[in-house]
């Protein structure tokens, strides 16, 4: 063999382990990245402990008995129609739920006599809706003197139905207005009550007032992270945002960052491909952007939601390497960022001049 047939030998071996080693670098880089696997013991030392009762037993709070038995940590449920439940026990703090004339309309029931709540009850719509709006009807206790949802055992002097004027559906309309007074004329009619409902047009020309304030005063932040090289696997996202204090959501493929009081709407959200999270491996399912978001008025101020969505943002970033952009694919720079905060800021001052300041019940409410 020729010295020459040798040489070509030696480079086609060559050629062929670079092909080798550069498809086996390209699978490498294009395959998902995976958690880490931590070692049983850090993983329980690691693991956070649940707070539990003078019996032992661990406090569940609007949590989703379907997932009451599984060890992960998940999106607690958030019911707009009941009360906080860190306000369960002051009487002072404001219920959610409660009628108010800011930004509901409100019909007086009289009555000729006292009505049990068993009987308010037994006379409540079949449905609380009016089109779109919610609506409530409440009753005065006799006993305590205090506006509250009807209830077994208590007797009332007066009602007040109320329907909700505005919320991200848009203005309540005639038909909707109409629609409420048959449910309320309904009602009191059941326990002999004489309603007084405000004049429609005024109640409607209010509603489209406090409609267009909402819409001009609404803002619901996202931004995208998005992956440099590697992509991710479910796993692997779930894995950096729960170090981050996010847990699972209630749908696949959402994580939410649970706010410091218990039944509230989550500080941020953290949303990734559904089909990814539902995919028969995860393992090989291929996350290249996730999309962190804060619904603004349902968050309080002093939760610092936007300062902790940079943060969070940041964070996953540097450690998933990827970049922050805008829905365009535009990369998000630290002063652009800084004007957005500034004009957060404005908006929380708006609000709080209205008496409708960003995590309250009122704007709840309104902004839902």
């Amino acid at each position: 063999m020729s010295s020459l047939t040798v040489a070509l030998a030696i480079l086609g071996g060559l050629v062929l382990a670079g092909v080798i080693g550069y498809n086996a670098w390209t699978s490498r880089r294009n395959t998902p990245r995976q958690p880490q696997q931590l070692p049983a013991d850090e993983g329980q030392a690691s693991a956070p402990q649940p707070m539990r009762g003078e019996n032992g037993e661990e406090p569940v709070l609007h949590a989703d008995p379907s997932m009451s038995s599984s060890a992960e940590r998940h999106e607690p449920l958030f019911d707009p129609d009941l009360p906080a439940p860190g306000t369960l026990a002051v009487g002072a703090v404001e219920r959610r739920g409660a009628l108010d004339p800011l930004i509901d309309v409100i019909a007086p029931i009289a009555l000729d006599a006292l009505v049990s709540g068993d009987a308010a009850l037994a006379a409540m719509p079949a449905t609380r809706r009016a089109g779109s709006k919610p609506v409530a009807i409440e009753g005065l206790n006799d006993s305590n003197g205090q506006w509250e949802p009807p209830a077994p055992g208590q007797r009332y002097r007066a009602f007040q139905a109320g329907v909700q004027m505005a919320n991200r559906t848009g203005a309540l309309n005639e038909i909707e207005y109409s629609e409420f007074a048959v449910k309320a004329s309904s009602f009191a009619d059941a326990v002999n009550g004489t309603p007084q409902f405000p004049e429609m047009l005024d109640e409607v020309g209010r509603a489209r007032e406090l409609d267009q304030f909402a819409s001009s005063h609404d803002a619901q932040l996202s931004f995208v992270l998005r992956a440099r090289h590697a992509a991710w696997s479910p796993g692997y996202v779930q894995q950096n945002a729960g170090r981050l204090g996010f847990v699972a959501g209630l749908l696949p493929g959402r994580m939410v960052l649970p706010t410091s009081e218990a039944g509230l709407p989550p500080i941020l959200g953290l949303a990734f491909d559904t089909q990814a999270a539902l995919a028969d491996d995860p393992t090989q399912s291929a996350i290249r952007e996730l999309v962190l978001s804060l619904d603004v008025p349902q968050v309080a101020r002093t939760e610092q939601p936007f300062e902790r969505m940079r943060q969070v943002a940041a964070t996953l970033a540097s450690e998933m390497d990827g970049v922050v952009t805008d829905g365009d694919s535009q990369l998000l720079r630290e002063d652009t960022m800084d004007i957005i905060g500034a004009d957060l800021e404005q908006l929380y001052d708006t609000l709080d001049s209205r008496d409708l300041a960003a995590g309250s019940v009122l704007a709840r409410r309104l902004f839902s």
